[in-house]
């Protein structure tokens, strides 16, 4: 791959796509979204909305809010965007407070947040919300781990998005270390 100096990788993610049917956006469609919003070398993984691409700053920056607009236009339903660089991804994997000898990762999953929440908000967070489940809010990603599945925790995108003023979007261990991978690999 040519390396060209500004750019970087980073990584989109897409809340609520082709998820039990609903909000269909195909592959294809996502690449050139993301090709027409200037951005290179653009690859999909899974049909869950990840997305890692190439681009400099202030185009990546713009990505969230063009994507989401662009869907809402094309497709009709609103998709929240969330983009983290190849670094913030790296940072995620090494900051994971549920790791460590013995961890289970299938119950481990990462809330990745548009914002930074005020910390009087996340001190406002209910930790018994939902056990055994258990979450640790660092800068802009809430991680989880949830030993009877994600499907069954009340530590859901509503209740953060509310909670915290921000949107939420979340991957289970195992996307969170394959885009770290592809990030590494681009």
């Amino acid at each position: 791959m040519k390396i060209v100096k500004g750019v970087g990788t980073h990584v989109a993610l897409l809340r609520g796509i082709n998820v039990g049917g609903k909000n269909r956006v195909t592959m294809e469609d996502l690449v050139a979204l993301f090709a027409d919003a200037g951005c290179g070398d653009v690859r999909t993984y899974i049909q869950s909305g990840n997305v890692v691409f190439q681009a400099r700053a202030t185009v990546a920056k713009r990505v969230p809010n063009l994507v989401a607009a662009v869907i809402s236009d094309r497709f009709g339903y609103r998709v929240p965007v969330v983009t983290r660089t190849a670094e913030e991804i790296s940072d995620v994997v090494r900051d994971n407070p549920f790791l460590g000898p013995g961890a289970d990762t299938n119950q481990l999953h990462v809330a990745f947040l548009a914002d930074v929440p005020s910390a009087v908000s996340v001190a406002a967070l209910d930790s018994d919300r939902s056990p055994p489940d258990a979450f640790s809010v660092r800068g802009r990603e809430i991680y989880l781990r949830c030993p009877n599945g994600l499907a069954r925790t009340k530590l859901t995108n509503g209740y953060f998005d509310s909670e915290l003023a921000t949107t939420s979007t979340v991957r289970n261990w195992k996307t969170v270390l394959k885009l770290l991978e592809l990030t590494v690999a681009q």
